[in-house]
């Protein structure tokens, strides 16, 4: 019969670090394609296009809300990752650093949205101003997508970056 020692409770954390950062990621990324690939299209039927900006003008808060988790879940995990078990940044492959700079890339593009195009797309809806909110509604699908295939990419990175190495 064995101890649970310290050893032990870091590789626990590490295990559970592992699992939430791939959770997080899978809620971001899953999310961003069934809004991008799945809703955008079917909801691009909907008449009058006033109803259409009031379904996402829904949607976003609370695909948002989840975001926000992942957002703050993901680079905690990340760099636990980085510290505990590939020793730090010097000792990191080259795969990890791609991930946590396209990382910051996609937070700092989400934050972006949700401060600036989001609150106005909000702000448009809420005055029934149609044609603005469309415009914002655009910008928002372009960060979207954007982000999708950042996304992508590290999920990529994330599957065989030890392969390349």
């Amino acid at each position: 019969m064995t101890t649970f020692d310290a050893f032990d409770a870091i590789h626990a954390v590490s295990a559970l670090a592992n699992a939430l950062h791939v959770l997080a990621a899978v809620v971001w990324v899953g999310g961003m394609f069934f809004a991008y690939v799945v809703l955008r299209p079917a909801v691009g039927g909907i008449e009058p296009a006033g109803e259409r900006l009031k379904l996402w003008a829904r949607v976003f808060p609370r695909f948002f809300a989840w975001v926000w988790v992942t957002v703050i879940v993901l680079p905690i995990t990340g760099y636990w990752r980085m510290f505990m078990d590939f020793g730090g940044f010097a000792r990191a492959g080259l795969y990890v650093h791609a991930m946590q700079i396209l990382g910051w890339v996609m937070i700092g593009l989400f934050v972006y949205l949700f401060a600036v195009t989001h609150r106005r797309f909000q702000d448009k809806v809420a005055a029934g101003d149609i044609a603005a909110a469309g415009v914002q509604l655009a910008q928002i699908r372009r960060l979207v997508g954007t982000n999708l295939a950042l996304g992508l990419i590290v999920s990529a990175i994330a599957a065989f970056g030890r392969l390349w190495v």
